[in-house]
């Protein structure tokens, strides 16, 4: 998977995208800016959610704590995946205690008031959070990292189906019933959804790497909702999509995948869609699915939360478990989820000096 694309040696995480399996990995966590750090906390108090994602200032700050704090080989853009439905112009608001609300898409005429022209001038900000953390991580040291010019810059967006969840949906759910009913009983409708999802989900990366992200990743948290059929047909397909736009443009863009609860159709979402890693849930076991996925695609994952938040040899058992599972293999050491907002802010330290142990 190497290409002859120069990465600098300190850049560990950016090496490992691109096939080298380094001992110890290289490691990130998802939602590494979030509610468990007490700076981030400090900033939620000063501004609501869309405001902290779309005040580059702000946004900057927070992509940045986690690389201060425990300086982590990968720094990823404090965002959300919900942007790109709020840019076309969905109306959208994160209710605490209940999360995202949006406004419905059940018809084609509340598709058909989606504007994809307005991607590019509301999600500006965004960009220039990309490019000013660009500069930040590969300036001088003025950010506390032990070596500048390490950490790697990391933009997504969540995959079509799981963005159209909630959009059908109008929030979150264990199920998206109303969601997986569309797609069976109003074909048409769901497909021209997917398709525009899919279409500005694409472009949507392509600017982000322009703006500056160096490896994007791909977040379809909900793919594991569905049967095999729509899987291939709701997951795979556009990711493969997806994946070939960003290479025909940025070829030597690395790009994660993550079809969160998949099962044993994360091999064929692996070898399908040509992502460059897969990242793998809390369920999978990584001695078994490297044997099923093809050797060139790397693997990241895939701690349990909960073992974070539990802390102790507990955590430190199945950490090392792990990140021995991946070993001899192009492997990022990450969660299967995301970091849980009560996690003591010790327990991540302990992990990440855990994870770069030597031995």
């Amino acid at each position: 998977m190497m290409t002859d694309q120069h990465i600098p040696s300190a850049k560990r995480l950016l090496r490992t995208l691109n096939g080298e399996a380094l001992w110890p990995p290289p490691m990130w966590l998802m939602r590494q800016a979030g509610r468990f750090l007490p700076e981030f906390r400090a900033m939620r108090a000063k501004a609501d959610f869309l405001t902290r994602c779309m005040t580059p200032d702000i946004a900057t700050e927070l992509t940045l704590q986690p690389i201060k704090r425990f300086g982590m080989d990968g720094a990823i853009l404090f965002s959300d995946i919900l942007i790109l439905p709020w840019a076309m112009g969905q109306s959208l608001e994160f209710v605490e205690g209940k999360g995202p609300v949006l406004g419905a898409i059940r018809s084609e005429q509340d598709l058909a008031k989606l504007d994809p022209a307005r991607i590019a001038e509301v999600t500006a900000p965004v960009l220039e959070t990309l490019t000013r953390l660009r500069k930040e991580l590969n300036g001088p040291d003025k950010i506390g990292v032990a070596q500048p010019g390490a950490t790697t810059l990391l933009g997504f967006t969540g995959a079509p189906f799981t963005v159209a969840c909630y959009m059908v949906e109008g929030h979150g759910s264990r199920e998206f019933a109303v969601t997986r009913q569309m797609a069976y009983a109003e074909p048409v409708l769901f497909d021209r959804l997917m398709d525009l999802l899919t279409q500005t989900t694409a472009e949507y990366l392509c600017k982000q790497i322009e703006a500056g992200a160096e490896a994007v990743m791909l977040f379809d948290s909900w793919a594991g909702l569905l049967s095999p059929s729509e899987f291939r047909k709701h997951v795979i397909a556009p990711s493969r999509q997806i994946v070939q736009t960003i290479k025909a443009r940025h070829p030597s863009t690395r790009i994660i995948g993550f079809p969160r609860l998949s099962g044993v159709l994360v091999a064929e979402y692996a070898r399908e869609t040509g992502v460059d890693v897969v990242a793998l849930d809390t369920g999978a076991d990584i001695k078994i699915v490297r044997s099923m996925v093809p050797e060139h695609i790397g693997i990241q994952g895939n701690l349990d939360p909960v073992a974070v938040l539990a802390g102790g040899d507990a955590m430190k058992r199945e950490a090392l478990a792990i990140r021995e599972a991946g070993r001899g293999r192009a492997h990022v050491f990450n969660l299967g989820h995301g970091v849980l907002p009560q996690t003591p802010v010790e327990h991540v330290a302990e992990l990440v000096s855990t994870i770069r142990e030597t031995a």
